[in-house]
């Protein structure tokens, strides 16, 4: 049922999975990925920052038993956070993470904005470099890089990131970002698909859902696919959750894309990566 996406490096992600930016530490956390593993999740993204890694690993021990599936099976990305850059406290940070998480690797680990000093997101990169090269993790990649981070890292990077996680909704479509990512072979991800709900009530997405008896957020999620973009939406709602996978039986038509792709306003929801510090 569900599609992958292939990385450079040939490893494979599956291409819709369960985001927990904002999701509360605690019973909310566990009960959200045990049930997006049940309903047939293969991926879970988290980070450090979200406060929530330890929930989300009590959620996969829990989630992987109900199932009935092995650790192999899940794909799990978490992230470093800019306080913890720097080559030995990003090796640290890892560390941190698994032990939280309460396992052995990641599948995924992101640099999650690239901040103001290239210097440090550069050494930061080898660290991951390292974790990659002596197989502690499956693949690295970044978060919120524009044109100029990646350039700046792929000057100097001996590992090419596998996937560059950004904001991308119907109003915001990163075209230039999403070219050159595609001519280097990097994949694109996409955080807050739905932006936070926003794009639900856009009468162009709620015609295209009616026309497809389907819902408003099934067809960005759909519409995701369709540009070969990873896509997380987060839901603690077990009914929602097990709506946002259910998008493999239907297909956008030229003229719905069209449509969708008449929404750009290149407006963001989330912070400039130019300027954010993290503060």
């Amino acid at each position: 049922m569900e599609t992958t996406v292939t990385f450079h490096n040939g490893n494979t992600m599956p291409q819709v999975g369960l985001g927990v930016f904002r999701v509360q530490e605690g019973q909310e956390a566990v009960d959200a990925v045990k049930h997006a593993i049940i309903s047939g999740y293969r991926s879970i993204d988290t980070a450090m920052i979200y406060k929530n890694e330890q929930s989300v690993g009590e959620g996969i021990r829990l989630g992987l038993e109900a199932a009935g599936i092995d650790r192999s099976e899940l794909f799990v990305t978490s992230k470093i956070w800019l306080d913890d850059f720097g080559f030995d406290t990003a090796i640290q940070a890892y560390e941190a993470s698994l032990e939280r998480l309460g396992l052995d690797y990641l599948d995924l680990y992101l640099i999650h904005w690239p901040g103001t000093d290239t210097a440090k997101f550069i050494d930061t990169w080898k660290a991951l470099e390292q974790l990659y090269n002596e197989g502690k993790v499956r693949n690295i990649g970044v978060s919120n890089f524009s044109v100029e981070h990646m350039e700046a890292l792929l000057a100097q990077a001996a590992v090419k990131p596998a996937i560059n996680q950004v904001e991308f909704h119907p109003y915001f479509d990163q075209k230039q970002l999403r070219d050159y990512l595609a001519g280097k072979q990097i994949v694109m991800e996409s955080w807050s698909p739905l932006m936070n709900g926003e794009i639900l009530t856009n009468e162009v997405i709620s015609n295209i859902a009616e026309k497809h008896g389907k819902t408003p957020a099934q067809v960005v999620i759909r519409w995701n696919i369709e540009n070969d973009v990873v896509v997380i939406p987060k839901s603690v709602t077990p009914a929602r959750i097990e709506e946002n996978l259910n998008v493999f039986d239907f297909q956008l038509s030229q003229e719905d894309l069209y449509e969708i792709e008449q929404l750009n306003e290149d407006r963001r929801i989330g912070p400039d990566p130019a300027e954010f510090t993290g503060a």
